[in-house]
């Protein structure tokens, strides 16, 4: 039968196969070895096509552009220095419209990506003093906005508004919520004043400090303090200030602290001290720094113009030296480089003594604004002010951290004070979309979720109607806007935000194509 083929000739031949391999050099059956191993070959799978991939994030040079939010053109930050050793949590903002962008709250990672952005509406106005704080036993974000003191919650709607009380308008310089869910803020008042010993007119005016504490509630004033009932005009460094009416600035006040003891300490940039204020009284317990500082100021404690003077959990107080002019024995002495200091405060033996300072390697010099925080790890988050640079840095001092806003920015569009605060938000509305197609098989789409913390993936989803959509796959979130390309000829697509876990947090509306 010819080259008939048989079963029984194929065994015979892959016999003989077989025992010429046994013979061959290099082979892993040897001769004489007992065990008998097969010959397999290897499972071959076909090549998978993904059916979504992500696009390479496009970085903007001075203000973010974000296909899915056209609405918010937040200014972008230059992150110069980054370990892995900050403390965790994001970084809080509020520059002013300016050079670049719009103005308003920023939430950013250690990136600079945005997580959260609300614009200002008014293009003259501004958001002030942007960080977490505690309200009913719950983490909120405050700010001041508009001459009102707002509180948000987690999904970024406004739960308060206070706004000063007894005729007044509230300034920017702080809002604190005390303990006891009150709040204390500052106030600039005017008082017609006789500044001829000045070299001003009879008829001019001093500008005082005011604290009002206020039931957050009911708006309740239940707490008033006024700078001109207890320092003297003489305790100034201000100078006359001629337009647009003769004045004088002579206080200026710009933080408050409750202290251990529940009293306050008010900082006052004009005269260059801190004052411990009796919460019953309002009466002055004592002066720190100053012309007639009530304590012995060691080396290194002397500052100047300062802010945001806290008293720490272990006793010590913290301030943010300007460091505009510094007066040793009377005589000034400039010193054109800000710091934040540590002073170990002795109430009995009235002397202060400089346990830390922290300095900025590029030098900064910020002739207003600015603030220290000390993170709960023990690293110290700095506000360069005006400087328009913000930091961080171990407790030993190592920068970890140094970030800045545009150079198109003038010193006085950067954020007053800047923070870093552990922070979970949920947003109420949905995800953006926007999609277009680019073929008949694919599909761009572009989302986001202003505001949303939680998001680890996006999933995608298509169909042939609304409510027909299924998975065609997952991307990693990548900043604030995500975008990537999706192979599908449905009309119809959407996305689901997914934590790490897997919980699906929320789905979007359709977008038909």
């Amino acid at each position: 039968m010819g080259n008939k083929f048989t079963r029984r000739g194929f065994l015979t031949a892959m016999g003989a196969t077989y025992l010429a391999l046994t013979n061959t050099v290099g082979c892993g059956l040897l001769e004489g070895t007992p065990e008998v191993r097969s010959l397999r070959t290897p499972e071959v799978r076909p090549v998978r096509t993904p059916k979504v991939w992500p696009l390479p994030e496009v970085p903007s040079a001075r203000v973010w552009a974000f296909r899915s939010r056209p609405d918010l053109g937040p200014p972008t930050v230059d992150v110069t220095t980054r370990v892995h050793e900050t403390a965790p949590g994001y970084i809080f903002v509020a520059p002013k419209k300016g050079g670049a962008g719009q103005g308003g709250p920023i939430i950013l990672d250690d990136r600079g990506q945005v997580v959260w952005f609300r614009p200002v509406q008014d293009g003259s106005a501004r958001a002030i003093d942007f960080k977490v704080q505690y309200y009913r036993g719950r983490p909120v974000l405050t700010l001041q906005e508009d001459g009102f003191a707002v509180i948000l919650d987690n999904s970024y709607r406004e739960i308060a508004r206070v706004r000063a009380g007894n005729g007044y308008q509230e300034d920017h310089h702080e809002f604190l919520i005390t303990s006891q869910d009150t709040a204390l803020i500052t106030i600039y008042d005017p008082v017609p004043w006789d500044l001829s010993p000045f070299g001003g007119p009879q008829d001019g005016a001093v500008w005082q400090g005011v604290v009002q504490e206020l039931d957050i509630e009911t708006g309740e004033v239940l707490f008033e303090w006024h700078s001109l009932d207890h320092v003297r005009l003489e305790e100034t460094y201000a100078e006359l200030a001629k337009e647009p009416r003769p004045s004088i600035d002579y206080f200026h006040i710009n933080s408050i602290d409750v202290d251990h003891d529940r009293n306050l300490l008010v900082s006052a940039r004009n005269t260059s001290a801190v004052y411990k204020i009796d919460r019953r009284t309002g009466e002055v317990i004592w002066r720190l720094g100053g012309k007639w500082s009530d304590f012995e100021m060691g080396p290194g404690t002397q500052f100047a113009y300062q802010h945001d003077a806290r008293r720490q959990p272990d006793g010590t107080v913290t301030i943010f030296d300007n460091g505009t002019t510094v007066f040793d024995n009377g005589l000034p002495n400039v010193v054109e480089e800000s710091r934040g200091i540590v002073l170990e405060v002795d109430e009995e033996e009235m002397t202060a003594v400089g346990v830390r300072e922290y300095t900025h390697p590029d030098k900064q010099f910020a002739h207003a604004a600015g603030n220290m925080q000390v993170l709960p790890s023990g690293n110290v988050f700095i506000g360069w002010g005006r400087a328009l640079v913000f930091s961080e840095s171990s407790k030993d001092g190592e920068l970890l951290f140094s970030a800045s806003f545009s150079p198109s920015f003038s010193a006085t569009d950067g954020s007053y004070r800047t923070f870093r605060f552990p922070w979970s938000g949920y947003p109420s509305d949905k995800p953006a979309v926007v999609a277009k197609r680019i073929s008949e098989d694919e599909v761009e789409v572009y989302t986001s979720w202003n505001g949303a913390t939680e998001v680890a993936t996006w999933e995608i989803l298509a169909g042939p109607t609304p409510d027909q959509l299924e998975s065609v796959g997952s991307v990693p979130r990548n900043g604030f806007e995500t975008g990537m390309v999706v192979r599908t000829a449905e009309p119809y697509v959407g996305v689901r935000a997914k934590q790490r876990s897997g919980q699906v947090l929320v789905t979007s509306e359709p977008v038909k194509l």
